[in-house]
This record gives structure tokens, sequence and C-alpha cells, in this order.
């Protein structure tokens, strides 16, 4: 039997146990990045009875609210649809899956609060479900939690390496100490595995399983066309032709110098306004990251961004390689030529790991003057300008952004790369796979 695989969820879900305040949850993400499978080990290790409901395989239980949302009705009706549940009160979990396929059912955790006896989580795709809707009906009485695929950490745990041994390299970056040769040998080799395969648990496992790239392809392949199904049946109020062009066409605006988004790369009379909605669509559903060219690189950064300029990324790297043509594949898979295709790849993994330790993504370009960055993030009171260079060229922007005074918010940047770390007094140097401690690397170096 395979180990399951471990997930920050794990620890979130244990501390949300134990809460005497909670509430009840709710776990949203993209499809099939592990949502249920990490719940279900979770209700069977610590609760004495587990009731588990499908919306989308069981759509009998739909009619549990008909006669309201009174916790005791609902315990009725589902003990009618099925005697074997035992509700025991402080000892049973209730999990209601596939919310998406029935939203309403969100109104019912108000009551399942006010009530206290049985903890309840919800769990749904992000593709196909209003959350605005589900805010409305039990604002102040949940709780959410934003679940992605798998980062380089989790991705490092499944592969046997331990909290001591991230600990290790998060106490190299606190101290600004170089990695010894080994060590950025082995992680290199890891992070390009990462990258070629992405963090979706079905692929990582078929990977951990064969030790190599057996069948990873295969299993890629298919969650593209699931992600397309997925767009036609859940797709209301837009064009569903022009959702699905959009998302066939990430790896199209990548592969250009500047990776911007532009409507005519889509079709020679695409128009901007015929495809309003679309890319937010793809990105509420879990699909993409954004990345929001900004005005001028000042704090704050929220607002100070260009709402019609901005690059699309791939949530997972692993499905971009997944999309590229067959020959760019085998490349990409048998060299790990990832420089080749603009750094776009680079910058897809890096901007996968800034979203999920929390960062917004945004950019700056200007022809005037010439200056470029790939992401900006910000610390308490400074703006940190972040370089991807698949190359080791000079970085002629990051320094005007730091040494002219027409930036006073710039102190510093940080370059990622195939370099060891390092600090030269104007920016920090981190290796690729490093970036998933930025956060905590910049929340306590000052301390």
């Amino acid at each position: 039997m395979e180990k399951p695989l471990k997930r920050k969820i794990d620890a979130y879900l244990e501390a949300w146990k134990v809460n005497p305040e909670k509430k009840p949850l709710i776990v949203k993400g993209a499809r099939q990045i592990g949502k249920t499978h990490s719940i279900e080990l979770f209700a069977k290790r610590n609760y004495a009875s587990v009731i588990q409901i499908n919306f989308v395989e069981q759509t009998k239980y739909r009619k549990i609210f008909n006669d309201g949302f009174e916790v005791d009705e609902i315990i009725k009706n589902i003990s009618l649809l099925n005697p074997k549940f035992k509700f025991i009160p402080n000892e049973t979990i209730i999990f209601f899956d596939e919310l998406q396929a029935y939203p309403n059912c969100a109104t019912s955790l108000k009551f399942f609060k006010i009530d206290g006896r049985f903890d309840v989580i919800c769990s749904g795709s992000l593709m196909g479900i209003n959350y605005r809707e589900i805010e409305s009906n039990s604002v102040g009485y949940k709780e959410d939690y934003e679940m992605f695929s798998m980062d380089f950490e989790e991705f490092l745990w499944a592969k046997g390496y331990d909290e001591e041994f991230i600990e290790g390299l998060y106490q190299n970056m606190l101290n600004v100490k170089p990695l010894a040769t080994l060590q950025m040998e082995v992680l290199f080799g890891l992070f390009r595995d990462y990258v070629t395969i992405g963090g979706m648990p079905e692929v990582v496992n078929a990977y951990i399983k064969n030790k190599n790239f057996s069948g990873t392809l295969t299993i890629q392949k298919q969650l593209l066309k699931d992600y397309e199904e997925d767009i036609t049946k859940y797709v209301e109020g837009l064009d569903k032709a022009k959702v699905k062009a959009v998302y066939n066409h990430i790896s199209t605006f990548l592969a250009k110098e500047n990776k911007r988004f532009q409507i005519t790369k889509i079709g020679r009379n695409a128009r901007n306004r015929d495809y309003i909605g679309c890319v937010e669509w793809l990105a509420d559903a879990g699909v993409i990251n954004i990345c929001y060219c900004m005005n001028y690189p000042e704090l704050p950064l929220k607002g100070n961004y260009d709402s019609k300029l901005y690059k699309i990324y791939f949530k997972d790297t692993g499905l971009l390689i997944a999309s590229l043509d067959e020959e760019a594949q085998e490349d990409l898979r048998a060299n790990k030529n990832f420089g080749t295709y603009k750094g776009a790849i680079y910058e897809n993994i890096v901007g996968d790991m800034l979203v999920k330790q929390g960062y917004q993504l945004y950019y700056y370009n200007s022809d005037k003057p010439s200056l470029e960055m790939d992401f900006f993030i910000r610390d308490a009171n400074t703006l940190i300008p972040i370089e991807v260079k698949a190359n080791d060229g000079a970085t002629p922007s990051m320094n005007k952004l730091i040494k002219e005074d027409k930036y006073p918010d710039v102190k510093y940047g940080i370059k990622l790369g195939y370099k060891n770390i390092g600090f030269n007094g104007n920016f920090y140097t981190f290796p690729y796979f490093l970036t998933f401690l930025l956060k905590r690397f910049l929340s306590e170096k000052k301390k």
C-alpha cells in the first residue's frame, strides 16, 4: 500500500480540531490537488464516526436540507437516507464533499456552529463554485483554507527529507551561508524533477513509486483534458469557446519575449472586449496565476497596477510543460533545458512558489527609462524586486532600482537562479529551489 503523501494541510487540520473556538471549515482549491484525500485521512485518524457525503456522486443527499437548516432536521434526513451513520456528539465529523455541486449546503454552517455538537468540513473545487454566494450564506460562521498543488517543500517530504533537513536549509539562508557543493547538486536535481512533473499528487505519486518519469506525462495530459472538460461544464455567463481559447494559449503567450497576455495571439480579429471575464474565470477556478504590471515601482502594491496589462502563468508548472508540443516536452524532460523557453518556465515556477506563500504577483516593464523586473514583493516597509535569471547575465534593472533616488521604496533586491546563497550589499542571491522559504526569510531576517 502506498504511503500517503504528507501535506501542509495536515498540520492545519490538527490545529483546527483542538481549537475550542473553531468554526466549520471550507477547504477550497483547484480540482485534483488532494483536498478530499487529505480530509479523509485526517477524519479517519481523529474521529470515532465519519459522515462523508459527496454531492456529485450521491445526489440524493441534496435533499437533506429540504426541511430547513436546523441541525436536528439535517441529521434526521441524513439518517433516513443512511441509518448506519452514527452521530456521536464531540466525536463525529461531517464531511460535505464537492460543495460546488450544492452550494446551498453552506447555509447550514451557521447552524452547525451554533449547535456545536459536530465538527464540519466542506470541500469544493474552485471550478464551478460561486464563493461570493457562499460568503453571503455563512459569513462569520466559517473559516476558509485554500489548498494548492504540492509545493517544493512537500515534494521534498515525499522524497524522504524531513523538517530538520529543511530547517538546515533555512538557517543557511538566514545566516547568508552558502550551501555545500553536494547539497547544491542534489537539490538542483530534485528541483528540476519537480519543475518537470509539477505538484499534482497523482503525478508525484507515480514519480515516487516508479522512481522515474514513467507514466507521469499520461496523467498530466489527462489532467489538462479534465480541466478543459470542466470549462465546458462549469462556465456560465461567458463564451466557453473563448475561455478555452485563453486556456489553450497560455504557453503561446509565455513563449513571447515579453510573455504578456495579448489577445491578438488568440486570433487575428480577437478583441479584448470580447474576452472580458475569461482570464478572471480561469484565475478564480484555480487554473492560472495572474501577474499584473505595476504603474510604477513604489509602495503600496495593491491598486498600483494596470488591470489591462498582465501575464498569465499555469498554477502548476508540470501542466505547463505537458501543454507544450511533443518536441519541446521531449527536450525539457530529457535535457532539463528549461532556459530555452525564454525563461518562462523559471518565471512560472517562481510565480507559483510565491503564490503558495500568499503573495499576489506583480511585475514592471517600461521603455523610458528602460527597466523591467520579473516580480515585486514587499516586507513591512520595503519594496523588493525579484529577478529570475535563467542565465548568469548582468542585472542593470536591479541595480537601477536599488541605487537610483527615483525608487526610494527599494532598499535591496533578490536574484534567483543557478546560484548559491550570497549578498553583495545590494541584492541577495538564492538558488531557485529556496524560493519556498522567502516569506519566512523576509519576516525573520531583521530579527
